[in-house]
């Protein structure tokens, strides 16, 4: 037990921000932590919802019992219920004998299941079954076991989409989202990336028993901020750890945001500029259909955030008041028109 708390404080580390969207969502964690209902952890690859998962099990009442965690795109999907639920001795080739599964490893504590879109549709089936009553039946097996095991579940997958396609139950869908925390890309944080890389750099000087303090160079520190982190914390992580390993000195003033380009390329060249299409000169121009009210209100929408974000260079706090929104109006907007807005 000492163990998994050493870990989760040493996890908690990297949990370091100062910026609106991240302060909103570490108190969105503090506030579901104690209350012992199923969570939904939504967000982006390299984002920390693992880290967030193990915040809300070590913040509610069940912070002493086991915290098990399964990472469903790890497995086949045959053996994902088995991994689940355990099995009876002889349920399929190869099992020679009975398997507790992480359902009963977890009980009286947490289970995270992350990646939860890749769980098949059979298995979700007796998941629900756990959520509505507390019991399943192995793999093979008839009898059937109690369980008291609190669900906190992850993925970067959508959900909802995937419920209209018949691919995830809404049922579970429904059981599973007490409460959905959105974890915030490091794009929306963007006041937490010198934060977060001096953080990284002190502990990998550390590590490389360098002396001092490392310091960027400001043509780094331009790089950082202008860098797109599709990656996210995870990446911004290794380019910094990446950095000081190859910068002998106290001055970091090289980085290598693509460890696989060759040495002799540039990073990041700009585009060449893009120019607009324009139609042949014996050719008249397209006709345009009129637009329907409700495309010319998501176009306008579109505008006006774009404006904002663009006034308030990305401070999305900031946007929604230069726009007269409360944070969660204009997360709510930048959300419906996401794919437009970062296309």
């Amino acid at each position: 037990m000492q163990d998994e708390i050493d870990g989760y404080q040493s996890r908690q580390r990297e949990a370091i921000g100062e910026s609106e969207a991240f302060l909103d969502f570490q108190d969105r964690l503090s506030r579901v932590g104690p209350v012992d209902r199923p969570v939904l952890i939504i967000g982006e690859r390299g984002t920390g919802k693992e880290l967030a998962a193990r915040a809300i099990h070590f913040l509610s009442g069940r912070w002493q019992e086991p915290l098990v965690e399964l990472n469903c795109a790890a497995l086949s999907p045959s053996l994902i219920e088995s991994e689940l639920f355990g099995h009876e001795a002889g349920a399929f080739t190869g099992a020679t004998g009975k398997r507790t599964g992480r359902f009963e490893a977890a009980d009286g504590g947490t289970l995270f299941l992350d990646e939860l879109g890749n769980i098949p549709i059979q298995v979700q089936e007796k998941i629900l079954r756990v959520v509505e009553y507390g019991t399943f039946e192995r793999v093979g097996g008839s009898g059937s076991i109690r369980v008291d095991v609190r669900i906190v579940a992850a993925t970067n997958a959508n959900l909802v989409q995937l419920a209209s396609e018949g691919r995830f139950m809404r049922d579970l869908l429904d059981r599973l989202s007490f409460d959905v925390i959105y974890v915030p890309p490091l794009r929306e944080r963007r006041e937490d990336i010198l934060l977060l890389a001096n953080h990284f750099a002190v502990r990998m000087a550390a590590e490389l028993d360098r002396p001092g303090v490392p310091e960027f160079s400001e043509q780094v520190i331009a790089a950082l901020e202008a860098h797109p982190w599709r990656g996210n914390v995870r990446e911004l992580k290794n380019v910094i750890e990446r950095a000081v390993y190859q910068n002998p000195g106290a001055l970091i003033d090289t980085l290598t945001f693509d460890p696989f380009q060759p040495p002799w390329a540039l990073l990041d060249e700009p585009s060449p500029p893009r120019t607009p299409d324009r139609a042949a000169p014996d050719r008249p121009p397209a006709t345009v259909a009129p637009k329907s009210l409700p495309d010319a209100v998501a176009d306008l929408e579109i505008r006006m955030l774009r404006e904002a974000l663009s006034a308030e260079k990305d401070h999305q706090g900031r946007a929604a008041k230069r726009l007269g929104l409360s944070y969660h109006q204009f997360r709510g907007l930048y959300k419906k028109h996401k794919d437009r807005l970062e296309g």
